[in-house]
C-alpha cells in the first residue's frame, strides 16, 4: 500500500525526527554536530523555511520547523539529508544508509503546543540523562534561547516573543518554564502524534487541519469498532 503523503501546509510548524538507521549513531565527532548545523542553516534560506528549536542527539535529530510554502519542509529535510549523508560517507569512507527511512513529522497546534514542543525538544538531554541541566548541553537551541549563545539564523516564534517585551526578561521567563516538568499526558501526545504523523493540538485545530486538506489528522485508535446491541457498530 502506497503511504499517504505527509500533513503539510504552509505556515504551520512541524515538529521532526530524524533517526539513525536501527537507531545506530549518526554523529561521530564534534566536527559532525557542527556540519550539521552548516547545512540547516544553508537549506533553511533556500527552501524558505524558519527553524524555531532543535536538539542534536548522539543517534538522532529533534527540529521544529515552519515552512513558508507547500513542500518546503520536505525539500529542507532531503536537502540536508542527502548533504549530511556525503559528508558522513566521505569522511568516515563508509558507504549505505545512514538514516531509517524517511524522517518522522507532526503538524503543531502553536497556541497549545508550540512551547511545549520547544521544551521537549531541548530537554532531549536530560531525559536521556545525559546532562543534568539543558544548558550544560551545547548542541541544542536552549543555548540561544536562554545562555546567551545567539544563533543569528534561528528564528523566535511569536509564542516566544510575547513570553516579555524584552529579550532580558524573555529568557528569564523562557527558563522559567523550565523549573516544571513536561506534563507525562503531553509527552505522550508529542511522542504518539510524531510517531503517528499526526496534528498535535485541540481538535478545533485538527478540524481544520482535516478541512483544508481533505484527509484524516486524528489518530484512530486501533481495534475493530465496537458493536452496539442492536449489532451495529458503534
Amino acid at each position: 500500500m502506497a503511504r499517504l503523503p505527509r500533513l503539510d501546509l504552509p505556515n504551520v510548524p512541524q515538529h521532526i525526527v530524524q533517526r539513525g538507521n536501527n537507531r545506530q549513531p549518526i554523529f561521530f565527532h564534534e566536527d559532525d554536530y557542527a556540519t550539521y548545523l552548516e547545512y540547516l542553516r544553508e537549506a533553511l534560506a533556500k527552501n524558505g523555511c524558519k527553524l524555531y528549536a532543535f536538539v542534536l542527539m548522539t543517534n538522532h535529530a529533534h527540529l521544529l520547523v515552519l515552512g513558508e510554502a507547500p513542500g518546503g519542509v520536505s525539500r529542507f529535510m532531503q536537502s540536508v539529508g542527502r548533504r549530511y549523508v556525503r559528508y558522513v560517507n566521505a569522511t568516515y569512507r563508509r558507504s549505505g544508509t545512514l538514516f531509517e527511512g524517511r524522517f518522522k513529522s507532526s503538524l503543531v497546534d502553536s497556541e497549545r503546543y508550540l512551547l511545549t514542543c520547544m521544551r521537549y525538544i531541548e530537554l532531549n538531554p536530560v531525559r536521556a540523562g545525559m546532562v543534568n541541566d539543558p544548558g550544560d548541553y551545547h548542541w541544542s537551541s536552549y543555548q540561544h534561547h536562554v545562555t546567551g549563545n545567539i544563533i543569528e539564523w534561528l528564528a523566535e516564534p511569536l509564542e516566544y516573543r510575547h513570553l516579555a517585551v524584552n529579550p532580558e526578561a524573555r529568557t528569564l521567563a523562557y527558563r522559567e518554564l523550565f523549573k516544571q516538568a513536561l506534563a507525562a499526558y503531553d509527552l505522550d501526545m508529542i511522542r504518539i502524534h510524531l510517531n503517528k504523523d499526526c496534528a498535535l493540538g485541540s481538535s478545533k485545530f485538527q478540524e481544520e487541519i482535516e478541512s483544508i486538506l481533505g484527509r484524516r489528522t486524528k489518530i484512530v485508535p486501533q481495534g475493530r469498532p465496537k458493536k452496539s446491541k442492536d449489532g451495529g457498530e458503534k
